[in-house]
């Protein structure tokens, strides 16, 4: 099957998205469906060759303002001209004279033309009710139960207010789109002597390109002539520039600050950085949170209930009170205004893909709305060592000479001359101590015993060199490797095996958050609680296989919210199997895209915090939206029964209110704005 993605426009709410997913999904001709109501896009696969109308009639069939286009640009059309040629309407009848009531009633047609059409529509084609039906009842009542310019008020509020709704919700989505502008449109493609521009979608691997300064890498490559220095933050979030040279990797989306540079493309754009960032972020609220399950499920049943109670209150309201019938049919109207559910159907999947945005910008990239809703509930981290913690190069930090008779510059070149027959990653540390010629003449009767060190004999002493088990003595240091000379100790050499920068910051803060961490390793045990000790680690677990790290993992889970975090390639079952993966390192691995549900583009990191105080803000930011939108409708439900409150107080708890949870989602942008 061949997968499709298509603009979908007339879209209101989160909910209608749900209903053409669900009826989509359901036909046996398109597989994979999604509809996502925070891009406002469609994509499935089918083997259908005429599937463009075919599913555009499913559309039309379950929500008929909705169809599926592919243009992306769209015209906006947001009825302002009617809305004020209603209300002139309005104003001269409010007058009274003979023809007056034909200008209130040209008015309501104005006002309430789209509302009807939507509302019938709907009912005969899907069966179903929605905000538009509850508003024309309410609309229409109130002219007949005398209370015309209420009426009027109310569809000219509710206009009002889905033009700025609309406004605001593609407010939302352009600050998102702005986040998300990393790709080039075009390439330098060098053609003999000449250069020519292509489309980025033309590019071929192996072709040539120059990159001018202020333009973006087009494609993943290599620079094959010249050096500049590049703004990476639209990949990694990091401000500070870096500089690549001749030889050197670059990746899409990379900005040439400097003079142009030649390179050599290593992949097309469909498999380049960019567009894989693209589709991630694109496809982030497929996965959709459990939040915005229930908010989704809830809406469908919501409508129906609320237009049944408000029949209740016309009828029984009178029987029970003073009120007559007129009065109480008025209550039950205003009722049906204040009840729509717009605010939480529409706040919840814009919160959840603004949050995604965001974090995107910063070098985060979650694949669902589901995992940045689990990031804020994250009880345990797991990290993998080697890859993760550290960069897995070893590197000498001091030499501490405990025999006088030696030089520093003796005991080197004894190092050196041992280490030069080992593969292991210590002994080719040793070796860059220094760049002289290494002369093993004299080395004789050389080993190799692993886990433990090397022994040889040079100049007819006994040289051994390895872990405390080669030394007769105790030494003060842990990770260190120690010179024996003889069967006395001559020196101990301290070896860091590179704890990644920020790694202590980072753990620090997660462990500010009250986060338990763990940490798994293949390496000895001596040197793995050094690192873990080096990092405040609160477990650590020692020379595992992949296969101990999976069951480590799911006793150390326990029902509890767990993340993995690892490398993406050797890690990748415990990635799979972990509440949530996270992936270190170059984003170009395909392993560490597959395997994670999180990926940090660079090694930061501080990204693992920073993405879980965007979760718990965008957690925060939701039930905002959902307490005030619910206490708000609560409110005003209560006082209209008491015939304390009219229409336009209603009109306020419908469309006011999700105007403003809309608008208050924009805070996570704010919040989490990158600051150059």
């Amino acid at each position: 099957m061949i997968k499709y993605t298509y603009k979908i426009v007339g879209l209101d709410c989160a909910s209608c998205a749900k209903k053409i997913e669900d009826s989509l999904n359901k036909d046996k001709n398109l597989n994979n469906v999604v509809v996502n109501f925070a891009t406002s896009r469609i994509s499935y696969e089918t083997d259908l060759k005429e599937h463009f109308s075919y599913v555009n009639k499913i559309i039309d069939s379950v929500e008929p303002e909705a169809k599926m286009i592919d243009n992306e640009k769209v015209k906006k059309e947001y009825h302002f001209l009617v809305l004020i040629i209603a209300l002139v309407s309005a104003l001269i009848g409010y007058f009274d004279f003979k023809f007056h009531e034909v200008f209130i009633i040209i008015s309501y047609i104005l006002l309430l033309y789209n509302p009807i059409i939507k509302a019938i529509k709907m009912l005969i084609k899907s069966h179903t009710i929605n905000e538009n039906l509850l508003i024309s009842i309410s609309a229409i009542g109130a002219y007949f139960v005398n209370s015309k310019m209420e009426g009027i008020m109310v569809s000219a509020l509710y206009l009002l207010g889905k033009i700025l709704e609309e406004k605001a919700v593609n407010k939302t989505r352009d600050s998102i789109h702005d986040l998300l502008v990393i790709k080039e449109d075009y390439a330098n493609k060098k053609d003999g002597d000449t250069f020519f521009k292509i489309p980025v979608e033309e590019i071929k691997i192996g072709d040539i390109l120059c990159v001018k300064k202020g333009e973006k890498v087009p494609v993943d490559g290599v620079i094959t002539l010249g050096k500049a220095k590049f703004d990476t933050s639209a990949l990694t979030g990091e401000s500070e520039l870096i500089e690549i040279k001749k030889g050197e990797k670059v990746l899409s989306g990379y900005l040439n600050t400097e003079e142009k540079i030649m390179m050599k493309s290593t992949s097309i754009y469909k498999e380049s950085t960019v567009a894989k960032i693209l589709e991630l972020v694109e496809n982030a609220s497929d996965k959709k949170a459990v939040t915005e399950t229930v908010v989704a499920k809830f809406s469908k049943i919501y409508t129906p209930i609320i237009l049944i109670l408000a029949i209740l209150t016309g009828l029984l309201l009178p029987l029970f009170s003073n009120l007559t019938y007129n009065e109480s049919i008025y209550r039950a109207l205003t009722f049906l205004v204040i009840s729509c559910p717009c605010a939480i159907a529409i706040s919840v999947p814009l919160s959840y893909f603004t949050g995604i945005g965001v974090a995107s910008k910063n070098g985060i990239l979650i694949k669902g709305s589901n995992y940045l809703d689990n990031l804020s509930k994250i009880k345990k981290i797991i990290f993998d060592k080697t890859g993760t913690l550290t960069t897995g190069e070893f590197r000498v930090l001091k030499i501490e000479v405990l025999d006088k008779k030696y030089k520093e510059d003796e005991i080197i070149e004894i190092l050196r001359k041992g280490e030069s027959f080992s593969n292991h990653p210590i002994a080719k540390s040793i070796l860059k101590l220094s760049n002289k010629k290494i002369d093993t003449k004299d080395v004789k009767e050389y080993k190799e015993i692993p886990g433990v060190g090397i022994f040889f004999k040079l100049k007819n002493k006994v040289v051994k060199i390895g872990t405390k088990k080669v030394c007769d003595d105790d030494c003060p240091y842990n990770v260190s490797i120690h010179l024996n000379i003889d069967s006395k100790h001559i020196a101990s050499i301290l070896i860091d095996d590179g704890i990644k920068k920020n790694a202590n910051l980072a753990l620090a803060s997660i462990k500010d958050m009250g986060i338990k961490t763990f940490m798994f390793t293949g390496d000895k045990e001596e040197n793995a609680r050094t690192i873990a000790k080096n990092l405040n680690i609160d477990e650590v677990y020692s020379e595992m296989l992949p296969t101990d790290k999976y069951k480590k993992y799911e006793n150390i889970e326990n029902n509890q919210i767990t993340a993995f975090v690892g490398d993406g390639i050797n890690d990748s079952p415990v990635l799979k199997r972990a509440s949530i993966g996270i992936s270190m390192g170059d984003f170009g691995s395909d392993a560490a895209i597959e395997a994670s549900d999180i990926v940090i583009i660079n090694d930061d990191l501080l990204k693992i915090p920073l993405g879980i105080k965007i979760s718990k803000y965008t957690s925060l930011v939701i039930t905002e939206n959902l307490s005030f939108a619910i206490l708000v409708k609560i409110i005003i439900l209560l006082l209209s029964l008491f015939g304390i409150t009219s229409m336009w107080f209603a009109v306020f708890a419908d469309t006011g209110v999700t105007l403003l949870t809309v608008l208050n989602s924009l805070k996570i942008v704010l919040k989490f704005k990158k600051k150059d």
